[in-house]
């Protein structure tokens, strides 16, 4: 069992490089991502339900269901941002729209973020998503995995939380979050 967390801790590690290195080279991120305790938290409270979710549109829409969870990662963000204390309790059938699942990137689009579909960030957000779900699928594709196994299951899921990070990264970005290295052994700093 050890060596399939150290497989599957490996595997997440590299997609997240991967997909951080498509974002930056596409100057949607800066070689950080950028996260916070609060936001990962939520993901670990969404996640069975989102799971549940994709998992039936995973052999339909692969890109889809990979995608959403980026979406999610943002919504997640904004909120974060936007206010916490009034959002932190916000349950994952709010990222939803009018169709449930089938619909969920258009409603955090439009509902959350605020963009009009048509707007040139809401394209850019479609397109990144889409690039980083489809160099997320040929990642599993290449570990050749037999469908509907416990395997296959673990590795979905490592997916799409490599995607919700990068949603939620690709959000504070958008909404002017950035590293400073912040040197503690200054005078004065904290006395």
């Amino acid at each position: 069992m050890e060596e399939n967390i150290q497989y599957f801790d490996t595997y997440e590690e590299n997609l997240q490089r991967e997909v951080l290195k498509m974002c930056t080279s596409l100057g949607m991120l800066e070689g950080e991502l950028l996260s916070s305790e609060d936001i990962d938290q939520k993901w670990k409270e969404w996640a069975p339900e989102y799971i549940a979710d994709a998992l039936p549109e995973v052999n339909a829409y692969p890109d889809f269901a990979i995608a959403c969870a980026g979406y999610a990662g943002m919504a997640a963000a904004h909120w974060w941002d936007e206010d916490w204390g009034r959002h932190h309790g916000e349950e994952y059938k709010a990222l939803h729209g009018p169709r449930g699942f089938d619909d969920m990137d258009e409603n955090i689009v439009q509902n959350i973020l605020g963009l009009t579909l048509d707007s040139i960030e809401a394209k850019q957000i479609m397109n990144i998503l889409l690039c980083c779900a489809q160099k997320a699928a040929t990642f599993i594709q290449h570990e050749q995995i037999e469908h509907q196994t416990v395997k296959a299951f673990h590795i979905f899921a490592r997916t799409v939380k490599v995607m919700y990070r990068t949603g939620a990264a690709l959000e504070l970005k958008r909404l002017g979050y950035k590293f400073h290295k912040v040197d503690l052994t200054k005078k004065g700093m904290f006395s």
